[in-house]
């Protein structure tokens, strides 16, 4: 498995690579020095004419009758946008705003026009010029400008009947109305697809862990008593869940056995439980059912216990589903668990660790502000109609809350300057950026079920960002498909991460990374990856009925549902990142037998004096240790990393796969390979292949977050080591060996009755500090 040298730098590689920027954040008035937050700070300011058409009053009506059928035109140079027209009003109300790029502007006047709806040439019954040197300009937080009348004039300046009321002023996309208003970027899209190019907020459902224990059923009547193979099938919504069968053929069949779903509020579905005997193969018969609603489900926080009930079977026969009495019972503990956070993400690139219920969260830390200013260089993609453009829009993701961009069309270099924020409840998180090309703002597109292109995402680890700091990068949006990587932009964005609170901070070091429920009741892998698979189908169809809908193939590649299977290169870039971190124990060793060699006698003879001073002194053996990892960390304190982690091309390994490999990939699952047998052993393979990669990136995220101890890739944690081992140090100068041994060795033979489930505080620390994970694609 070749390998490009580590020290070795390709022209590819260098495209790929992260780049600093100096945007003109918030005017000009904020530095990337400046830990104080303003409206928009984090974003260049766009400035835009703001036109408000409220309504009109008097207007004439039409020779022919009395009335008109109005509607204003708004006309800033090439720029035209019109309200709806009002059918047999002459006072009519609109209320709408208009929003033009004072960049694209190529008039210095503003023509606001009251036009009669004719079905022939529409008849002009007066307009209103204003002249843009003279529009005032409104900052927020200032109140909205107040709308004034205004006479409708003629053409040639002379007063027309009617009056209309406006507000015109500058101002800039912090402005309240930007979000609603019309907007010249979008002036060639229809009015059906115009609010599916809007920026909005989504928030994830609030989901469960379905706890079903089924324990016995008793007093079962099966048609045939020969064969007694009974099973128990649960189902919620679409998806279904049975359980073994029992060891003890009889009609009181014992299970004793968990059954998982993930539930999403309001719970619209019931929980249906169904008795069944398998009387043949592939025929099964109905010994009686049982559906509960999950309303009437005990809701548990903690690992305390349930108290299971008996449940009457209903049995139904006939067409005409006609009751019958039937005295059979099933033994249930039914509970909603909502101690456990419910996982739709990879762990090792989550962005929350919450438990459900709300009054287990613990206070926030701090808050995550992200700017996302622009983009360039988009590859152009070829529409049904010969047409090549973008119309890229942005979603970024971190805990339940999701925001999407508006849409810019057609543009391969979109300038979104939109800032949000988030609510920071643990520094070990991921927020994840993706780009995408809107595919539904034609008809056509949209009627052939098309998707939106995936264009490419970032990872940003906020564990890694010091805190206060402003971050502006400009990110490379890498894309894999069956025919390689792919660059396809790059999109600048800057980022700023907020602490409350320092000792809180670092408080959550010592603190579990998930809810105490997953260590005193934990799921099984298989449990694990089944939930999450639940939990992303609830999130990504309930998105996917949000106005403007969040689709399928978005929330998907955001949540990276397909990352758990079986590729070929991502096993051999997890086995590199082995051979890496165990790179330095081959150094170690190499440099050991230097010393013996005595290919330095100088080193060596140091080497042998320290031995014996170890030797009679062997008290000084630990402060040493922890003083010379102190010394490393100080030493690599000015090699810091000075840029947030982003995807590494050559940590993926993208250039040393085949084609054969990456078709693999990328291929279904199960194979969509033609014959059986090849599908049968293929599918086998991969699935077996899918845990070693899992056991392998596992290994080597272990072995980088030892390294990550020194490594300042988290500068409080390493600041944490540190300082624990310069207070180690200093101990163990007073401290004995030999006692601190004997305590060492009582300790880790402690009695069962002195242990705890709960990880330690080392333990959580470790698992908090950040791998290279979130470094792949």
């Amino acid at each position: 498995m070749p390998r490009p040298a580590p020290n070795q730098s390709s022209p590819r590689e260098d495209d790929y690579s992260l780049k600093e920027t100096s945007p003109n954040l918030g005017g000009g008035r904020v530095s990337r020095g400046d830990k104080l937050t303003t409206a928009f700070d984090l974003v260049e300011q766009m400035h835009y004419l703001y036109v408000r058409v409220v309504k009109a009053k008097e207007l004439p009506g039409k020779e022919s009758s009395d009335s008109c059928d109005p509607y204003v035109e708004v006309k800033a140079g090439n720029f035209k946008g019109s309200t709806k027209h009002i059918e047999k009003n002459s006072n009519p109300v609109w209320n709408q705003v208009f929003a033009f790029s004072k960049d694209r502007l190529q008039s210095s006047f503003i023509e606001v026009s009251v036009k009669d709806k004719d079905g022939g040439k529409d008849e002009i019954m007066g307009a209103v010029l204003f002249d843009l040197n003279e529009v005032p300009n409104r900052v927020p937080p200032d109140s909205p400008l107040a709308p004034q009348w205004y006479r409708l004039a003629d053409r040639k300046g002379g007063k027309e009947k009617g009056e209309l009321m406006l507000a015109v002023w500058m101002g800039t996309q912090a402005d309240e109305s930007f979000t609603e208003a019309w907007q010249s970027d979008a002036a060639g899209v229809g009015a059906e697809a115009l609010a599916g190019i809007r920026s909005k907020v989504y928030i994830s459902p609030k989901l469960w862990y379905l706890r079903v224990n089924v324990i016995q059923a008793h007093d079962l009547v099966p048609s045939d008593r020969t064969r007694n193979e009974v099973y128990v099938k649960a189902a919620l919504g679409l998806v279904v869940s049975k359980t073994r069968f029992p060891q003890a053929r009889t009609i009181n069949p014992f299970w004793n056995e968990d059954l998982m779903f993930v539930a999403s509020e309001p719970f619209d579905e019931p929980l249906v439980l169904t008795v069944e005997n398998r009387v043949a193969a592939n025929k099964e018969e109905t010994l009686g059912r049982f559906v509960i609603s999950l309303q009437d489900v005990e809701r548990r926080l903690e690992n305390r216990s349930v108290s299971a009930k008996w449940y009457n079977l209903e049995k139904t026969s006939g067409e005409q589903k006609k009751e019958v009495k039937f005295t059979s019972r099933i033994h249930l503990r039914i509970c909603l668990d909502g101690g456990y956070h419910v996982l739709d993400e990879a762990t090792h690139f989550s962005t929350d660790f919450r438990p459900t219920m709300k009054h287990l969260w613990k206070p926030t830390i701090g808050v995550l502000e992200l700017g996302i200013i622009d983009a360039h260089d988009l590859l152009l993609k070829e529409r049904k109609d010969g047409r090549r453009n973008t119309d890229a829009y942005c979603v970024a993701k971190y805990g339940v809350k999701w925001i999407r961009t508006r849409t810019i069309i057609d543009s391969s270099s979109p300038r979104w300057n939109e800032q949000y924020t988030w609510e920071v409840y643990d520094p070990c998180t991921v927020i994840t950026v993706g780009v995408f090309d809107n595919s539904h703002l034609q008809g056509g597109d949209k009627a052939a079920g098309s998707k939106d292109t995936i264009i490419g995402k970032v990872r940003i680890r906020l564990s890694t960002l010091e805190t206060g700091r402003i971050y502006t990068h400009s990110y490379p949006l890498l894309f894999m498909d069956s025919s390689g990587l792919k660059k396809m932009g790059e999109i600048q964005l800057s980022v700023r991460f907020s602490c409350s609170s320092l000792l809180n901070l670092l408080n959550v070091y010592a603190q579990p990374l998930l809810p105490k429920m997953h260590y005193v009741q934990p799921l099984s892998m298989y449990q694990v990856n089944s939930l999450r698979h639940q939990a992303t189908k609830i999130v990504s169809a309930r998105l996917g009925r949000a106005e403007p809908p969040l689709r399928k193939e978005v929330v998907e590649y955001m949540l990276d549902v397909g990352s758990h299977m079986f590729s070929m290169r991502r096993t051999k870039a997890n086995y590199f990142r082995i051979v890496e971190v165990l790179s330095g124990l081959k150094i170690a060793m190499k440099w050991f037998n230097e010393i013996c060699l005595w290919k330095n006698p100088f080193t060596t003879v140091l080497i042998h004096i320290l031995f014996l001073l170890l030797a009679l002194f062997p008290e000084l053996i630990l402060p040493l240790v922890f003083f010379y990892l102190l010394v490393i960390g100080i030493w690599r304190y000015r090699r810091r990393p000075r840029h947030p982690p982003h995807m590494e091309v050559r940590l993926s390994l993208p250039d040393t796969v085949v084609h054969d490999e990456l078709a693999e990939e990328f291929d279904s699952f199960p194979t969509s390979q033609q014959a059986e047998i090849i599908k049968l052993r293929y599918d086998r393979i991969r699935s077996v292949a899918s845990r070693i990669q899992a056991l392998m990136g596992d290994l080597a995220t272990q072995g980088e977050r030892l390294q990550a101890l020194l490594s300042w890739r988290d500068p409080r944690a390493t600041a944490l080591c540190m300082i624990f081992c310069f207070t180690a140090g200093v101990m163990f100068l007073f401290i004995p060996f030999r006692v601190f041994l004997l305590l060492a060795v009582l300790y880790v033979l402690r009695h069962p009755r002195l242990r705890h489930r709960m990880p330690s505080v080392p333990l959580s620390f470790f698992r908090r500090l950040p791998a290279r994970t979130d470094c792949m694609f």
